[in-house]
């Protein structure tokens, strides 16, 4: 009776001693790179020297370097090699908008690291804001003014005003971090806006645009603390108008029925 040989599952080692590969290669340029001992518009050595210094074949090495040119961190230019470049934030934005997109109350935590990125921003901003920096304040206001009523412009310019306050920090890593969060928080501007444009009470709107005239008034005096504590005054608007929305269908449920109306007596019909 013959026995069967039995098969190694090839396909699997194969697949596993890829993923080492893979990893050494994308950890090997990482640390590099982090490290500065590689710099925007230097070249990296060629696929076949890597893959020998680093004991991977070059298919591997191809591969760290395209997952790398998709996050913006290299270019691969034909007959010229790969080379290092500045990476795109807006590629990381997407992808910090895709990882937090199917999260339970994304757009809560979100907000709870935008209040603490921007009221440490304004506070450097206080310090730091050139004339330049105000102007663009200004016009960001201007436009808050002139779209109060327009939810979808208003959420714009809302945001464009909170990211010039940002830059005007000039912190590099605040700034990274704010345009990497830009996707969700232009999607909270305008919820936000579109809260305050269903509420009935026209003095929510006026609120919005003095804020920001406060705002822009701390940072021009340098005042970093009244600054800070405007900004957190100004965040917890729209706190109040979810809130106010979450129980309003509670309140509706609440609410005592009307009583039926009272129907009139028919009157009876004539005989002949």
């Amino acid at each position: 009776m013959t026995t069967k040989s039995r098969i190694p599952n090839i396909t699997r080692a194969e697949s596993e001693n890829q993923t080492t590969g893979f990893a050494k290669v994308f950890g090997f340029l990482r640390e590099q790179l982090l490290e500065s001992r590689i710099r925007t518009g230097d070249r990296l050595l060629p696929e076949r020297e890597l893959a020998l210094q680093l004991g991977v074949s070059r298919p591997i090495v191809r591969e760290g370097l395209r997952a790398l040119s998709m996050m913006g961190v290299v270019e691969i230019r034909e007959r010229v090699g790969t080379v290092v470049r500045q990476p795109d934030v807006s590629v990381l934005g997407d992808v910090f908008a895709f990882s937090l997109a199917q999260a339970p109350d994304a757009l809560d935590d979100v907000m709870q690291a935008r209040i603490a990125l921007e009221c440490q921003a304004i506070r450097l901003a206080c310090q730091r804001a050139t004339t330049a920096d105000i102007e663009r304040m200004r016009a960001a206001l201007d436009a808050i003014e002139a779209t109060v009523d327009d939810a979808a412009g208003g959420a714009l310019a809302d945001f464009e005003f909170h990211q010039a306050i940002v830059r005007s920090s000039k912190s590099d890593t605040l700034i990274q971090l704010h345009g990497a969060m830009a996707a969700m928080l232009t999607r909270s501007h305008r919820d936000r806006r579109h809260l305050v444009g269903e509420h009935k009470d026209e003095s929510i709107k006026r609120t919005v645009v003095e804020d920001h005239h406060v705002l822009l008034e701390m940072v021009i005096a340098g005042d970093e603390d009244a600054a800070d504590q405007a900004l957190r005054k100004h965040f917890r608007i729209g706190d109040e108008l979810r809130r106010q929305k979450a129980i309003a269908p509670r309140k509706a449920a609440a609410a005592p029925a009307a009583p039926p109306t009272a129907k009139k007596p028919r009157k009876a019909k004539a005989t002949p």
